[in-house]
């Protein structure tokens, strides 16, 4: 069966003190386990502190992103290598914003990837369609692409450590608004394109989560549909009583 997911992005918020607060909180609300597993994703700073906090927690920490060299001269930078070593294993890769403000290319990302297997990581993979492409009614080709690009060479037993996350950035700070038909729609298209690519078994197994400006209101029809894993939560994850309601809305 799935792994149920609901993951929080924090982005450039919160700082230590910030964080500990944040961090208490949710383990309060948390404390019933809910039916989906729990992550958080603070800034590189406070990782090995979160980290901390939510020892004997059901919570898990993800890094936000890493660089796909082992070592070397990239100044400020941080390795798969500095992630484990303070007991983060997950990281988060081809966000948009990464590949919006940072040019990161599906190929940049292939190599990321490849790097965090490597470290035996677990990546919850980013991907989606711009306002314009989903305009111009290029979405499913654009989603394929990034995929194919940057997964599709993996060994299918690769697809155990994958977790995807479809971001439609057309519905982020936009003013449009995207129906959980909409999501259903793609994830039922990413679970049919992988089935074609590997086998249906590897896309059964598969963890697809929506990151579409998921708050407490919308989460539970979202969440209902049948190819939605759960979500990669950014605003709402920044306030303890929305990202809990939102990871108790299976």
């Amino acid at each position: 069966m799935r792994a149920k997911i609901v993951a929080g992005n924090w982005k450039m918020n919160k700082n230590i003190a910030d964080s500990g607060v944040l961090l208490s909180e949710l383990k309060e609300k948390l404390k019933e386990t809910p039916e989906a597993k729990v992550i958080v994703a603070p800034t590189f700073t406070n990782l090995y502190y979160a980290f901390e906090e939510l020892k004997g927690s059901d919570i898990d920490v993800a890094a936000q992103n890493m660089h796909q060299a082992e070592s070397g001269a990239f100044t400020g930078e941080i390795s798969a290598d500095m992630l484990t070593s303070i007991g983060v294993t997950t990281v988060i890769l081809g966000h948009s914003e990464r590949r919006a403000y940072f040019g990161e290319t599906d190929e940049l990302l292939a190599e990321k990837v490849a790097t965090a297997l490597k470290h035996n990581m677990t990546i919850i993979f980013c991907f989606g369609e711009e306002l314009e492409e989903r305009k111009d009614n290029n979405h499913f080709a654009v989603v394929e692409s990034q995929l194919k690009n940057a997964l599709f060479s993996l060994d299918s037993s690769a697809w155990k450590q994958i977790v995807l996350a479809y971001e439609p950035v057309w519905a982020i700070g936009t003013g449009e608004t995207a129906t959980p038909e909409q999501a259903q729609e793609m994830h039922a298209f990413i679970r049919k394109t992988i089935s074609e690519a590997y086998t249906a078994e590897v896309a059964e197994e598969v963890s697809i989560l929506y990151g579409g400006s998921v708050k407490p209101a919308n989460a539970k029809e979202i969440f209902a549909k049948p190819d939605v894993d759960g979500g990669l939560i950014g605003g709402a994850s920044l306030d303890a009583e929305s990202f809990a309601a939102i990871a108790n809305s299976f």
